[in-house]
């Protein structure tokens, strides 16, 4: 699948959709606004936002790689691998609930649409072909 097609899958969308809130959430609840070097903080609530930021984004990119591949074990490594950004994501809100971030509000839309994307997650994932189509005759 191409890149341009991208934008047209709706779970692709939920993925784009799921970093967009986490960019929001993120550059609203960071100490240090300038999000490219969030890593560099010595605050464990910009370090615990660097890391969902991240990982929301790894999400979107495994999405685009697995729609791409042809690959049953390439498809099969890249949903999993989203499975584990999607429970870290979760777990970086609770870790941000810990640290005192006052716009719970917005935490728990977050934690809303990661429910959402995690329900469609699933589903688009029972949809794919289980063939083995990579592995040697």
């Amino acid at each position: 699948m191409s890149s341009e097609n991208l934008g047209a899958v709706p779970i692709y969308q939920k993925a784009e959709s799921l970093y967009e809130m986490s960019r929001h959430l993120v550059s609203y609840v960071s100490f240090n606004k300038d999000l490219v070097h969030l890593y560099q903080s010595n605050s464990l609530r910009d370090i615990i936002a660097n890391s969902l930021l991240t990982d929301a984004r790894l999400i979107s990119k495994n999405m685009a790689q697995a729609l791409a591949s042809k690959s049953y074990r390439e498809r099969l490594r890249n949903t999993e691998f989203i499975s584990i950004m999607i429970g870290n994501i979760s777990s970086y809100c609770t870790g941000l609930d810990k640290d005192g971030v006052a716009e719970k509000e917005y935490l728990n839309l977050l934690q809303m649409e990661i429910k959402s994307f995690r329900k469609s997650f699933a589903k688009w994932t029972r949809t794919l072909p289980n063939s083995s189509d990579d592995l040697p005759a």
